[in-house]
């Protein structure tokens, strides 16, 4: 199917790579044995990433990837056959070098270079928001009892207002649920909202709410076979790092939960792609790690395969890097002890090869270069190549502005997820409480009204909100109620009956 449709990219259910002493491929089998796309900034790493989202997509595999840059978003138009990309295809024997462009779906958390991709904060979890809000244990307990609370009394957590007023009311019922759900500390609640409004500030208010992402969405197939590739736009948000990991942490969290167990299939059923890494390890606790490590080691027994890039391997931690089958090392540079320490562990990970010094290849790979090394037969790791990877079939670049417009407009998805949805939430059922408990305080109030002035007007048979007389009579009524209750009652009695003689 794939060689005539596709060429020589793709052969005999194996995405071709490049060219070492042999041609190198990417056995679509052990794609979901997950990789790692190392390298310095400017040594070709987007350009990999790019090839082998094309490989996917050309066998049918949908693709997710993280945009950094906007660079990628040129898989979606047709390439340029320059001269130094028909030169490479030459040298590594790949004929004929055609160009094409792949069908994609831009996204965007934001909402504005892609379709808005929007969760609940009910699907984000205490776990992953703690991660996001920057908790300490103590604020991350309250935040626990909130959610705990929320579901107990079936209250649906959908965006940030909801997250603020559930807050509250666990703050001013902390005496009330302390015996059953532990105590709410004051200074803990205070700190939560102040990181939730920062975190409205960032513009997470537009991810948090409905219509919530399918992630179906990201599963799709065009109609002449190839998997559709669905780029993030994530320049903004690499702006906010903790928010961006975060996010697609929860990403491979929601397809680990959704997808069925597969076991081995000929493909992945979905391949995603997760850049700049090293944010997603950086100062995690030991909770997230655990549950990096779980998600990595699980979701592929779902058909997911996970591909991380970041430019340093010791960016990855040992246990989730020992899951990692299928490698691309570009250069690195040796400057400084920690990089000379990066490049005898990247050495190290690899399957030797006696014709190569790998330590000092890896300074010496010139850009589009790398050390490959791939799983094959029954899963274990090729010997390490120098290899010159391929030219990609797509644009190297991003589209323009009206390009991406173009493809967003004749999405499959567009209309679907572009207006918010606002239903009836926690935000909306305290605030329901709370009139409800104020009309029931007014009622029991209302025959000491009638004697310290009239209660709030009223029109179309509806309570009108007190005037600041109405609310002086009352605050005097409360106040005198409380300092002398029955001298009050007191004095009303004598007035109403004359005294005892």
């Amino acid at each position: 199917m794939a060689e005539t449709q596709h060429g020589p990219v793709l052969q005999d259910g194996k995405i071709f790579l490049g060219r070492s002493v042999k041609p190198e491929y990417l056995d679509l089998r052990l794609a979901n044995r997950h990789g790692l796309i190392t390298g310095a900034t400017g040594t070709g790493k987007t350009v990999t990433l790019q090839i082998l989202a094309e490989g996917f997509s050309n066998a049918g595999v949908p693709v997710f990837a993280a945009d950094i840059k906007g660079d990628l978003s040129g898989i979606a138009a047709v390439g340029e056959p320059k001269d130094f990309l028909t030169k490479r295809a030459k040298e590594i024997g790949l004929e004929p070098y055609e160009n094409t462009a792949f069908p994609s779906i831009f996204w965007d958390v934001f909402g504005e270079q892609g379709h808005p991709i929007r969760a609940t904060v009910l699907d984000m979890g205490p776990l992953l928001l703690s991660r996001m809000l920057e908790l300490n244990e103590v604020q991350e307990g309250v935040l626990n009892i909130a959610f705990r609370v929320a579901a107990d009394e079936k209250m649906p957590i959908l965006d940030l207002k909801d997250l603020r007023a559930l807050i509250n009311s666990v703050s001013e019922r902390s005496k009330e649920i302390q015996s059953k759900y532990g105590n709410v500390a004051a200074t803990s609640v205070g700190a939560i909202q102040r990181r939730l409004l920062v975190l409205e500030e960032q513009g997470a208010n537009q991810f948090f709410g409905e219509p919530a992402i399918d992630v179906a969405d990201f599963m799709r197939i065009a109609p002449d076979g190839r998997g559709v590739v669905s780029l993030l736009a994530a320049d903004r948000l690499m702006e906010k790092p903790r928010l961006y990991s975060t996010f697609l942490l929860w990403m491979l969290t929601k397809l680990w939960q959704t997808l069925p167990e597969v076991g081995d299939q000929p493909k992945p059923k979905l391949v995603f792609f997760f850049d700049e890494a090293h944010l997603l390890f950086s100062e995690a606790p030991k909770a997230l790690l655990e549950r990096i490590e779980q998600v990595a080691r699980l979701i592929r027994s779902k058909g997911v395969g996970v591909y991380f890039i970041t430019q340093n391997p010791l960016d990855v931690p040992n246990t989730v890097s020992a899951q990692l089958g299928n490698r691309v090392q570009h250069a690195l540079r040796a400057f400084t002890p920690q990089e000379q320490k990066a490049i005898k562990a990247a050495a190290e990970t690899f399957r030797k090869n006696p014709g190569l010094d790998t330590e000092e290849v890896i300074k010496e790979l010139k850009t589009g270069e790398a050390l490959v090394s791939t799983l094959e037969n029954k899963g274990e790791p090729s010997i390490v190549q120098r290899t010159l990877i391929r030219p990609p079939q797509g644009r190297i670049g991003p589209v323009s502005a009206a390009e991406r417009q173009g493809v967003i407009q004749y999405s499959p998805v567009f209309g679907k997820y572009e207006d918010v949805v606002d239903r009836e939430s926690a935000h909306e059922m305290l605030a329901k409480r709370a009139e409800a408990a104020a009309q029931a305080s007014a009622q029991a109030e209302s025959g000491w009204g009638s004697i310290f002035g009239a209660p709030a007007s009223t029109a179309g048979g509806k309570r009108q909100p007190a005037s600041f007389g109405e609310q002086v009579i009352k605050e005097v009524q409360r106040s005198a109620a409380r300092s002398a209750g029955s001298m009050i009652r007191q004095i009303i009695f004598k007035t109403i009956f004359g005294s005892r003689r």
